[in-house]
């Protein structure tokens, strides 16, 4: 019978076993809420940039319908992965998803609906809600329930 080296093995095992001091970077969610001045609590980029919705993909329930040039003047709001969007971040009310786009991207969605931004709008502006069918991604806050 061979007997192996002690140390080389239980400084392998308190590197495996040692608790990390050290965490590992959260993943920051590629939207936020942001509180407009004209439409109240919206969806938006990191950067403060609107998102939309357009109403023809909601009635094609969630089909990606904007692609080419609509793409080119609305930009799907993209993330690499699907573990890049969380189902739920914390202060908004609804679901987070992905869908895979014709060009093979993943599309970030709200509530089942893909989500654009507008390419001539900056940060902090909303300038195109109910526009030839696309509406700014507003947010509603839950009432509390009513006593009887």
């Amino acid at each position: 019978m061979r007997v192996l080296p002690a140390l080389p093995i239980a400084a392998g095992a308190a590197v495996f076993f040692a608790p990390t001091t050290m965490s590992e970077p959260a993943v920051r969610a590629p939207v936020i809420k942001y509180q407009d001045n004209q439409f109240g609590a919206i969806l938006a980029a990191p950067k403060k940039q609107a998102l939309y919705y357009w109403n023809r993909e909601k009635r094609a329930g969630g089909k990606i319908r904007c692609t080419g040039s609509c793409a080119k003047l609305w930009p799907p709001l993209i993330v690499r992965s699907r573990a890049a969007m969380p189902a739920h971040i914390r202060g908004i009310r609804g679901t987070f998803g992905t869908i895979r786009r014709p060009d093979r991207r993943l599309q970030v969605t709200f509530n089942r609906l893909p989500v654009y931004t507008y390419v001539h709008e900056g940060p902090e502006q909303v300038l195109c809600n109910n526009v030839n069918g696309w509406f700014v991604v507003r947010l509603r806050y839950q009432s509390c329930p009513q006593t009887l």
